[in-house]
């Protein structure tokens, strides 16, 4: 008998899912209005760390969870999708998770270059970015989203961390609207 690759493996899972875990009502639209932006590391699954149901949230995966020019291009489309799927407000709740012993200090150390091209800052900022910090980095990536005037004034959002050590988020930026409304 031959191993399993881990595509295998995958496909097997899916099945069962199909038989048990499917929800065909699930809508397009997160039920909650919530976006989580997080890192790609596997440690840190926002699903699994923040205990979300399926449907519950979006969530979107890049290096460090940091925001670049790539996400904020991601949420301006995922706000047409919304509005063509009938939620006119769309996200209402925007959640930042990033978390301790990331991958991008390796990135910073080893192609600062790199990764400052995919933070859209040139090598000389990188510093100002806080990547050995997260709970300074997260304080400094909300900021850079209340800075954005292409995302709408009343949008929640927060900053937390992962700490991989303990298995514990902490909210280092409170949920609060985006700006003060203008109204």
């Amino acid at each position: 008998m031959s191993k399993m690759n881990f595509n295998d493996v995958m496909l097997e899972r899916n099945a069962s899912f199909a038989e048990t875990g499917f929800a065909p009502e699930l809508k397009m639209m997160p039920s909650t209005g919530t976006v989580v932006v997080g890192c790609v590391d596997p440690r840190v699954d926002p699903v699994n760390v923040l205990g979300l149901e399926q449907g519950e949230a979006a969530v979107i995966r890049n290096v460090g969870g940091r925001v670049n020019k790539a996400l904020l291009e991601t949420l301006a489309v995922l706000s047409v999708v919304a509005k063509a799927a009938g939620r006119p407000d769309g996200a209402r709740n925007l959640v930042l998770l990033q978390h301790t012993d990331c991958g991008i200090i390796g990135c910073h150390r080893h192609a600062p270059a790199l990764l400052a091209k995919h933070l859209d800052v040139e090598p000389d900022a990188l510093d100002d970015l806080a990547i050995t910090d997260p709970y300074r980095a997260v304080t400094l990536d909300i900021a850079a989203l209340r800075a954005n005037t292409q995302l709408p004034d009343g949008l929640i959002v927060s900053g937390l961390v992962y700490d991989v050590k303990t298995g514990r988020v902490e909210a280092v930026v409170p949920p609060a609207p985006l700006r003060a409304s203008t109204a």
